[in-house]
């Protein structure tokens, strides 16, 4: 810690104990006079992983300064894209999305020591770790969907901060690249351009303030199968060596946990996500026990850890910030938290060992996060989004549409007549002035309608509705002029939109585990026992 920070957290201290001693005694009887805003003890507790782990006790204004000072802050979005508003539930609530990132940067001693690989030193850095979480409307339960590093997915154009324009990728690039593509921001566009979810903030954190955060927290419980020893003869793995059963890690031996590959399950990064998983769980249910959040000095050196270890957007750029969003994380149960990986499918030939998102499951799932569906299956106490908007619709005989084909996918071409049959369905609802617009047949994930200014919102909702598309999937952009409906990869054969007709549950390829699951344990690989 810096002698700077050192001498504030004395002066605090200081100043504490001139206010416990001065000033005579008090009439038991009487009551305090409030603090003021500055001099008022700063509390918040941690709640989420390494990277959201804000809990701590300080006072004084100096040191609260010097903890938003610690604080790193870029763009949100690198993107071109407007990110779609959320949609509120019906007592005006809305979600939270973050998106967790975790940098393998070798640009500091600290990260080299700890990350190894010499030849990756001065690098660009990759964003090895990415995780949506999801926080619902009514704060009753959160999502978190993890997205393997080796995915490959294609990339939107990126703008970095000091101008330097990254072109859309023409192919499919590695997910973990999008991070140096300008930082941070080009990773959260890269996320949009797939799932459609808005995202709200980001948190990023490199090995030095993982180990920094560990150690602040304490040991976390985390079970393996049998002995694990992430050391290969070809050198590869992350160095983590336990023993079976149950081990509480913290510092580097946490670090090793998060970052092993070689030695779980298959030895891909499928499972090191659900290592990953565990070791969140595992780490909110010790939070909360409260038993880590009871000494002073712990907690201010959490807070200084956490501070120090985190690069966010500017939407976060103080500690009030931060503290207001871990009070919102605290709302949720644990019982109500669950992690998820993104369904995916390995490729083939050149690809071999990467992994793509999985046709159906993988959309599913990211709809159910738009939708604001809880991944557990405990929706039906969910408040539904409210789906009419500020400008009414005019009558469905006046409504002006233009479908296009946009079916098309990597795996697949158009499928034929699909705009035909779907401006037949609007016409048969009564929109007469339905037309197929032929030259425009770009493919899309989901089926979207797209409408230029507020004043054809409500209309581009009455299209949706009457095709039983979600409302979320309805989106102002300014590349139409009119009311436009892409019908996407996602309705290929001709009906009722799939999704009107699917159900809220979570696929079983996500691999979802529940937060209150204290018995879950790692599957260790055979050929890194000992």
């Amino acid at each position: 810690m810096p002698d700077r920070g050192r001498r504030q957290r004395q002066m605090c201290i200081r100043a504490r104990g001139r206010r416990r001693d001065g000033g005579g005694a008090r009439n038991a009887s009487s009551r305090r006079a409030p603090k003021s805003p500055k001099r008022r003890v700063l509390r918040w507790s941690a709640t989420v992983l390494a990277v959201l782990i804000l809990g701590t006790g300080a006072t004084g204004y100096l040191y609260y300064e010097h903890l938003n000072g610690n604080i790193k802050k870029e763009d949100l979005t690198l993107g071109d894209k407007q990110m779609a508003d959320h949609k509120a539930n019906a007592a005006g609530q809305t979600p939270i999305n973050i998106l967790l990132i975790g940098s393998d940067a070798r640009d500091s001693k600290a990260n080299q020591k700890l990350g190894g690989a010499k030849e990756t030193f001065g690098a660009p850095p990759l964003a090895d770790v990415q995780m949506l979480l999801h926080i619902s409307a009514d704060r009753s339960n959160l999502s978190v969907i993890s997205m393997p590093r080796d995915t490959m997915l294609k990339m939107p154009k990126c703008t970095a901060p000091d101008g330097k324009v990254f072109p859309a990728s023409q192919g499919d690039v590695q997910t973990n690249e999008s991070l140096g593509r300008g930082g941070p921001g080009c990773t959260v566009a890269t996320w949009y351009e797939l799932t459609g979810i808005r995202i709200d903030h980001f948190m990023m954190i490199d090995f030095a303030g993982v180990v920094s955060m560990a150690d602040a927290i304490g040991g976390v419980p985390v079970c393996v199968d049998a002995n694990i020893n992430s050391r290969g003869r070809d050198g590869k793995g992350s160095g983590l060596k336990l023993e079976k059963g149950t081990t509480s890690v913290k510092g580097e031996q946490a670090l090793q946990w998060l970052r092993t590959r070689y030695g779980f399950e298959d030895n891909t990064d499928l499972g090191r996500a659900k290592a990953q998983h565990m070791y969140m769980n595992s780490m909110v249910r010790e939070l909360r026990k409260g038993t880590k959040l009871t000494d002073p000095a712990k907690l201010m050196n959490l807070a200084e850890a956490a501070t120090d270890a985190l690069t966010v957007d500017k939407g976060l750029d103080t500690v009030k910030k931060l503290y207001d969003l871990a009070e919102e994380f605290k709302k949720v149960p644990t019982k109500r938290i669950t992690m998820s990986t993104m369904p995916n499918v390995y490729g083939t030939g050149v690809n071999n060992g990467r992994v793509y998102p999985k046709a159906g499951d993988a959309e599913q799932l990211f709809r159910m996060v738009r939708d604001d569906v809880p991944l557990d299956g405990k929706g039906s106490k969910r408040k539904k989004p409210v789906a009419e908007a500020k400008d009414p619709s005019a009558p469905v005989g006046e409504i002006a549409v233009a479908v296009r084909n946009a079916t098309a996918s990597d795996q697949q071409g158009p499928a034929s007549g699909r705009a035909r049959e779907v401006a037949d369905q609007l016409t048969e609802a009564g929109f007469a002035r339905t037309t197929v617009d032929a030259n425009n047949v770009t493919g899309v994930a989901r089926t979207t309608v797209l409408f230029p200014s507020a004043d054809l919102e409500g209309d581009a909702q009455a299209v949706a509705k009457a095709l039983g598309v979600p409302v979320s999937q309805v989106k102002r952009s300014t590349d139409v002029s009119g009311i436009s409906l892409a019908v996407g990869a996602d309705w290929r054969e001709d009906g009722a939109y799939p999704v009107s007709k699917g159900t809220e549950k979570t696929p079983e390829s996500a691999g979802a585990l529940n937060g209150d699951d204290d018995k879950a344990c790692m599957k260790v690989n055979p050929n890194y026992t000992w």
